[in-house]
């Protein structure tokens, strides 16, 4: 069966590339074309039988928003995993990633694709030293033949796209043992590689069995993301040798993906202060080209413990408008510990707005329509009309009708404004033949 990209460059325009051309208002001749180069990917594993929302990331689209969710070794309850990805889903996240690395991996993954029905991603090296099930080896033990039958098993279940932390090597890991690095590792899959390779005098193995993974992820159209396993976890290391060394490898590695009809995204940062945010997305579109790029955040200040979803959704706003085409949310409890549902919800919301932000510089055309719906909503005091297109009309609804005097429906004023208000009603741009027409209003009450 051929894989997205496969079909692409064969002139077949799939069935999940017709419904990212409806979502997207894109001719689908578009979708294939830029599914084909690989500027954009389709995540969708062959192997996984349920009706999904599939979406598109890449040129020209929407910038789409991943949610994280899984346990941990130190707290594992699958109810509260549920619920966070039907959190996830109700509010419009395009992707969900399990990082689950604590209890029975394969019955959570199981369980969590049934929950969420949209692209699903995982880390499968989580996998290598957990098995799947409640028995724990220590990561250093793990052996080649773990993690790369770790990355099959998720493959076969059926997950859309992975994370490999592939860009790290051998020599990489031995050069950040001269670097004085201010926050060390701190993605948990690049630790454990890098570790394993310093303990055998080893290469990685998902940099030297590359071409293996790539005929694993052609047999079931799995997605890479090819991670950053050296992004920074601190603004003080922003942009030092190793990050843009890593960055560099799986560049390099996305094209042998692409040789063999893989659809590759690539991970960034991190990290990263407010006036470098811009020159991380140019830098690496520099290097990857129009390959997806896919970043975590990026947090802009390393002081906001509690309210990391608001930092981090500042640098993903100016990331997205940049051409960045997957935003990783953050939560309140990043740094903290596991997110609740409703700090999922909260980290997701900041995370649209961020990337509608983003949208109305890259495609402003598409994305303005929403802005001018409900400004004109908001000028006519048309409430209902107004609630019904904000981000998340639950909390607009509740937030508007709290107020005594509030459940007249519309054309009351806002609270803040007070009853005593002014407005003027412009003229409206208007066809020549209504040049005639003065739609000049005032009103005062």
């Amino acid at each position: 069966m051929p894989t997205q990209m496969g079909s692409a460059r064969r002139g077949i325009a799939t069935e999940e590339m017709i419904d990212v051309a409806k979502q997207e208002d894109i001719d689908v001749s578009v979708i294939v074309q830029r599914v084909a180069n690989g500027s954009i990917i389709i995540p969708r594993n062959n192997a996984r039988k349920q009706k999904i929302k599939v979406t598109g990331i890449g040129k020209g689209l929407r910038t789409k928003v991943n949610v994280n969710i899984g346990t941990s070794t130190l707290h594992q309850n699958l109810d509260e995993e549920v619920s966070k990805a039907k959190v996830a889903v109700k509010y419009g996240a395009d992707t969900i990633m399990d990082l689950s690395d604590g209890g029975n991996l394969n019955l959570i993954r199981q369980t969590l694709l049934e929950a969420a029905p949209i692209t699903f991603g995982t880390v499968p090296v989580y996998q290598a030293y957990c098995h799947g099930v409640e028995k724990y080896k220590n990561p250093l033990n793990i052996t080649e033949d773990d993690f790369l039958n770790a990355f099959e098993k998720n493959a076969k279940d059926g997950v859309d796209y992975t994370t490999i932390h592939s860009g790290i090597t051998k020599e990489l890991a031995k050069r950040m043992l001269e670097e004085r690095r201010h926050g060390g590792i701190v993605s948990k899959g690049g630790t454990i590689t890098a570790a394993w390779m310093l303990k055998y005098d080893k290469e990685n193995p998902y940099y030297e069995h590359f071409d293996y993974l790539c005929e694993i992820a052609r047999k079931y159209d799995v997605t890479f993301s090819l991670g950053d396993a050296l992004r920074p976890g601190s603004i003080l290391d922003s942009h030092d040798e190793l990050q843009v060394a890593e960055m560099i490898n799986v560049a390099r590695l996305a094209k042998r993906a692409h040789d063999k009809d893989v659809q590759v995204m690539i991970e960034g940062p991190g990290h990263v202060p407010l006036n470098e945010v811009a020159a991380n997305v140019r830098l690496a579109k520099s290097l990857i080209g129009d390959i997806p790029y896919y970043v975590l955040g990026p947090l802009v200040t390393d002081v906001a413990a509690g309210y990391d979803h608001i930092a981090s959704a500042i640098g993903a706003a100016v990331s997205a408008a940049e051409g960045v085409d997957l935003l990783c949310y953050l939560t309140p409890a990043e740094h903290l510990g596991l997110p609740t549902a409703e700090e999922v919800k909260e980290g997701l919301i900041a995370y649209r707005i961020a990337a509608h932000a983003g949208d109305l510089v890259k495609i402003r055309d598409k994305a303005i329509k929403w802005d001018r719906d409900i400004t004109e909503a908001r000028r006519t005091l048309n409430w209902e009309k107004q609630i019904a297109l904000s981000i998340n009309p639950e909390e607009a609804a509740r937030i508007h009708y709290r107020s005594s005097g509030q459940h007249e429906g519309n054309n009351v004023p806002c609270t803040m404004c007070g009853s005593a208000y002014v407005y003027i009603m412009l003229p409206q741009r208007r066809k020549p033949k209504d040049k005639d027409k003065d739609n000049t209003q005032a009103k005062v009450k």
